[in-house]
């Protein structure tokens, strides 16, 4: 006997519509069997497929059986292809009559006393089930609230197989998983940290706000223990609230690599990841003998903060280049190529010569000249002129360090920076445009200059030899300087701002 039943895999965060045929015959196979290029994780589900059948209380087939997973030139990957196999097995027993199952979408792991597991990217999968047409998906209790928030989709959420085989069969009724939008996304947007928390700083806080405002790409530097990490924490609490599309594609992200926090349906804050410097190229990028996405997809809408910038191998820093420019990471293998977002503000953060304490009083720095030299060297050309705000951090003074009163909080800059954003929405037309990613093009079009602003530009390009890149730079950067303050032309001062935050064209 032959039955069909529909479910999804995962290739890269995009979900799969794969049919699970499973064919019941003594002409079948020899012994129970999986093909269509599954992993070893689906070709172990035939034994916990039996277990789980056999202690839920159902008869096990005698004769083996063939199970034919399509697309068969896809890869098939994890467990969530325990249940639907389960339930094609019991289909072909007589144990499943009803229409239900051929209209219904099934992925979850299998334990073997029939328990069903959660599984990962759940909610690519439900996304993937709502474009194919399909009006009811089931999934393991535990990830129902993330399918849930697919709208058009019925989400019914499985405990067991037992329970699942009660509800195809028509003996079992169960409610939709519902979940309030509103209400979710407004609980998962609150921040646990706040710029007010940071004491002095208020120069740093001011670039901190003109790369969040224009989305620009920033480089600190300055000794240990000046606050750059605790700056870096804090960047997102001033980013634009995030929009229900970038909380879906963020939260896709996270679902399929599996880091989606227990309980959790929906991301609401902006990420911040802060990978180790001796992080790979792989982990970084993305990448494997089966793609997934690194930490730059993982910063996707969000922040990535590389401390002990000129610690990470070149070769590493490198491969950043591309997707800081492009948004998205491309990964080549010989069977396909697969595309994951990485739309981020990137963070780094070094220290001004290999002891930590060049030019400043904090303590005295034993590093030579050549040492300096040698370790800001570390960090490439092409690759700074791509960080479009650098900025000093110095030391907190002691005053200040002590003093009670809280400094400027996220709340009052992130206004700012919402009203920045909004003007440059309106200029651009499109809401996921902002002042960093103008092309050449556009800078010509949009950042017009006075008399006295250009001859200062000029001066500044000529004495520091600066790229034609990061003449760009500092005429975005002077652009949304002028945003903040709400004036359509950018004045002399605008661009005597943002030539002083090019502190390491000078130096390198």
């Amino acid at each position: 006997m032959l039955a069909r039943v529909f479910s999804l895999t995962l290739e890269g965060i995009e979900g799969i519509l794969c049919e699970v045929e499973v064919d019941i015959s003594r002409s079948a196979m020899q012994k129970p069997t999986i093909v269509g290029l599954p992993d070893t994780a689906v070709k172990e589900s035939i034994e916990r497929v039996r277990s789980s059948i056999l202690n839920s209380g159902f008869k096990y087939p005698e004769m083996p059986y063939l199970v034919n997973l399509a697309p068969a030139d896809v890869k098939k990957e994890g467990p969530a292809f325990d249940l639907p196999i389960a339930l094609g097995v019991l289909a072909c027993m007589g144990a499943l009559t009803s229409e239900r199952l051929r209209q219904t979408v099934v992925v979850g792991e299998l334990a073997l006393d029939g328990r069903v597991r959660p599984v990962n990217g759940v909610l690519s999968m439900a996304l993937t089930a709502a474009n194919h047409g399909y009006k009811a998906i089931l999934v393991p209790l535990e990830n129902a609230a993330e399918a849930a928030v697919v709208q058009g989709l019925e989400v019914f959420a499985i405990g067991s197989l037992a329970q699942a085989v009660g509800f195809l069969s028509d003996l079992l009724p169960l409610e939709a998983t519902a979940v309030d939008m509103d209400r979710l996304f407004e609980r998962a947007c609150a921040y646990d940290v706040d710029f007010a928390d940071v004491k002095g700083q208020e120069s740093v806080k001011r670039a901190l706000t003109i790369a969040a405002a224009g989305g620009h790409n920033v480089m600190m530097i300055g000794p240990p223990g000046a606050g750059k990490t605790m700056l870096a924490q804090r960047m997102a609490t001033i980013l634009p609230d995030m929009t229900l599309p970038e909380s879906l594609e963020t939260t896709r992200v996270y679902s399929s690599v599996g880091l989606l926090p227990k309980g959790t349906a929906l991301i609401g804050t902006r990420p911040v990841r802060a990978p180790h410097h001796t992080a790979t190229g792989a982990a970084l990028v993305g990448g494997g003998t089966h793609p997934r996405p690194g930490e730059l997809s993982l910063s996707h809408h969000g922040i990535l903060f590389l401390d002990e910038f000129a610690e990470f191998p070149r070769h590493v820093l490198e491969m950043i280049r591309q997707p800081l420019e492009e948004g998205t990471v491309t990964i080549a293998r010989a069977r396909g190529t697969l595309q994951f977002p990485a739309r981020f503000v990137m963070l780094a953060a070094m220290n001004p010569c290999p002891c930590g304490y060049f030019g400043t009083h904090a303590k005295r720095c034993r590093c030579t000249p050549v040492q300096v030299e040698r370790y800001l060297s570390k960090v490439s050309g092409p690759l700074l002129d791509r960080m479009d705000i650098h900025i000093e951090v110095p030391p907190v003074e002691f005053r200040k360090l002590r003093s009670t009163t809280s400094g400027t909080g996220s709340r009052e800059l992130r206004g700012l920076v919402q009203q920045a954003r909004r003007t440059q929405t309106k200029r651009f037309g499109d809401s996921t445009k902002t002042n960093a990613t103008m092309t050449h093009k556009q800078v010509e079009k949009f950042c017009g200059l006075d008399e006295q602003a250009e001859g200062m530009l000029k001066q500044a390009i000529t004495e520091f030899h600066l790229s034609a890149r990061a003449h760009d730079k500092i005429c975005k950067v002077a652009r949304t300087i002028a945003d903040l303050e709400g004036l359509e032309r950018i004045g002399a001062e605008h661009i005597a701002e943002a030539v002083s935050y090019r502190k390491l064209d000078r130096k390198i």
